[in-house]
């Protein structure tokens, strides 16, 4: 089934452009957390990170950079998150690759920061072996 932002790209949807090039495109959320909170998706529909080939997760990357320095010379927050999801577990609802800019403002409560929990040095030993076991595999 033909995503939300599919339809974006392809014009059957109206959005509010911020930028668009031959592979992406940047937009403003219709259910922004703040003020200018922004999208900036690839074209293809694919689902998530592990999707995109190096050189259109580059082609995004670029244009998160790009929209993300116009987004604070016109709106001047005091920062902004970059967030990114992939899967319903980590909160993604389109499964089509996006990453959000949001403007931050020291007074705001946009997002709340998660509690970090704890883990002993062989606990982080032991789990970062079985991800570099993973990672000589690729």
């Amino acid at each position: 089934m033909t995503s939300i932002f599919t339809k974006i790209v392809n014009g059957e949807i109206p959005s509010a452009k911020v930028y668009e090039d031959d592979l992406t495109l940047a937009f403003l959320d219709i259910n922004p957390a703040s003020l200018g909170h922004t999208l900036v998706i690839c074209k293809p529909e694919l689902p998530s990170l592990l999707d995109l080939s190096p050189d259109l997760l580059l082609a995004t990357t670029r244009t998160t950079q790009l929209v993300a320095r116009a987004l604070m010379a016109a709106l001047e927050p005091d920062g902004f998150n970059i967030l990114q999801n992939n899967g319903s577990a980590a909160g993604q609802v389109v499964f089509h690759y996006h990453v959000h800019i949001i403007p931050r403002w020291n007074s705001d409560r946009v997002l709340t920061p998660w509690h970090p929990g704890s883990a002993s040095p062989s606990d982080l030993r032991d789990t970062a072996a079985l991800i570099a076991a993973q990672v000589s595999k690729e």
